[in-house]
């Protein structure tokens, strides 16, 4: 059981916003937005032309969720403090969560991208994207509490 008075939500929504942003600056033309496009086999125009609303509007809702799903991992369980008992996450410990949590989410992905025949190049975009954001994500949550 979690205790939802623990969990700061400003920490979650901005923390998801940060996410968010970064994907922005991440698949970017000036970051890597070329070689993901040429990994997927995109053209500019099939990406321009994609629906902004439905995809963005989907992009921050995931984005918040995955925010959520960290800060109830890294919420105090009432069951492991049933007298109460301090806390001790932090910026660094929330760091620390959110990239081992990306790494899971970085091996399942490299799988799948494995049985797709993407390439390392693809695994390594992506999959260092979630790394990041999960990173930056715990370290809000974390020092935000």
């Amino acid at each position: 059981m979690v205790d939802f008075h623990s969990i700061n939500w400003l920490a979650v929504l901005v923390a998801g916003i940060v996410a968010f942003m970064l994907g922005g600056v991440w698949y970017s033309p000036a970051l890597l937005g070329n070689a993901w496009m040429k990994e997927n086999k995109l053209t500019l125009e099939m990406v321009q032309g994609a629906n902004k609303g439905r995809l963005f509007g989907w992009y921050f809702l995931l984005s918040l969720v995955i925010a959520t799903n960290l800060a109830l991992f890294l919420a105090p369980s009432p069951a492991a403090c049933p007298s109460g008992c301090a806390h001790t996450i932090d910026l660094a410990g929330g760091a620390l969560a959110g990239l081992l949590t990306g790494v899971w989410v970085f091996s399942f992905l490299a799988i799948i991208a494995l049985f797709e025949q993407k390439t390392a190049r693809y695994i390594f975009i992506n999959g260092g994207y979630c790394m990041l954001a999960l990173t930056l994500m715990g370290a809000i949550i974390g020092a935000w509490r």
